[in-house]
């Protein structure tokens, strides 16, 4: 589809046949490269239809999904990541709620907080905003969510029954990954996928979710990190290569194998005099020289950032379909 997107400070224009146009300027001269872009807003709105539709059949039984955050201290980033969850629930009519505790909440006291939600049937699903100041256990606060409302996915239980292959809550960035694959028609089914980087929140469960035996997964793995020798020997075999390592620019054109699709998870910020604010975002991928050999990729911002407000609202909704005794997707 022919469009106009911004990734990583330059203006492209994106052709029919997925021909991108790449201009920093006005008058800068046109750099043209063959790859795809996997435009996650698109993908983004494309699955918050559908939940619509799900909500809806939902409130035609009396349910309404509820979602609950919680927000301890004034760290501005989390502030504002929460208003913007909250706004994503709105959109597609989930109940959100804002808990806010002062920074010095005991660790008692938040987790006597998180048991009345647990218990509460109006909250399908908690979500405990990251990170917590430094007096409050983070691995205690996710073990704390009842599994059954852990829609951020960070509960042990959920991570343990996900590697089983059992049904759980998916990681919201991975599973937002998967979704972007195969709707953007790159099944990873057969597939060599090389991730680069092994967090609890992204490269491990992403890891898990793909490697499945099951429709939508049944990849070949590799996980590479620090500890990897010759990254970019291995990097170069893969046939879906996403980058999660949180160093801008990492994944370099040499790094690719020319055909790839890259998914870039990065979001980093980097000094840039010409912006008023000072700063832009770019991924971890070399964007503008890798764009020159793979066959498709998705930008920063607007690629792999958009999904994962999205997979929250999946895993709300999900969660209130399985509160109501209903087949997921089927609440009529």
């Amino acid at each position: 589809m022919a469009g106009r997107i911004v990734a990583q400070g330059s203006v492209w224009t994106v052709g029919r046949a997925g021909r991108m146009l790449a201009l920093d300027h006005p008058r800068a001269p046109e750099i043209q490269v063959t790859a795809t872009i996997i435009d996650g807003r698109a993908v983004a709105e494309e699955i918050r239809a559908e939940l619509r539709a799900r909500v809806e059949r939902l409130r035609e039984r009396g349910l309404t999904p509820g979602l609950a955050f919680v927000l301890v201290g004034e760290n501005p980033a989390s502030i504002s990541y929460v208003r913007s969850k909250a706004q994503a629930c709105e959109d597609i009519a989930i109940r959100s709620e804002t808990i806010r505790q002062p920074a010095e909440t005991g660790q008692e006291e938040l987790l006597a907080l998180i048991g009345r939600l647990n218990a509460d049937p109006a909250w399908h699903g908690v979500l405990v905003q990251m990170p917590l100041p430094p007096h409050l256990s983070e691995d205690a606060v996710a073990r704390a969510i009842d599994p059954e409302k852990d829609v951020d996915a960070l509960n042990p239980v959920n991570l343990g029954l996900l590697l089983r292959g059992e049904p759980a809550f998916l990681s919201c960035t991975p599973a937002g990954i998967q979704q972007l694959l195969l709707r953007s028609g790159h099944d990873p089914a057969g597939k060599h996928v090389v991730i680069c980087g092994r967090s609890n929140i992204v490269g491990k469960p992403l890891a898990a979710i793909l490697m499945q035996k099951r429709p939508g997964a049944n990849a070949t793995v590799t996980v590479c990190h620090t500890g990897t020798r010759d990254l970019a020997a291995i990097t170069r075999q893969a046939d879906i290569l996403v980058a999660a390592m949180g160093s801008p620019r990492a994944i370099t054109a040499d790094m690719v194998r020319e055909g790839a699709v890259v998914i870039d998870v990065g979001n980093n910020r980097v000094p840039d005099a010409s912006r008023k604010s000072g700063f832009r975002m770019v991924g971890d991928v070399d964007f503008e020289a890798v764009a020159e050999k793979a066959a498709a990729i998705t930008p920063v911002p607007g690629g792999v950032g958009p999904m994962t407000v999205t997979m929250l609202l999946w895993n709300t909704v999900l969660a209130a379909e399985r509160a109501a005794g209903v087949e997921e997707g089927r609440a009529s």
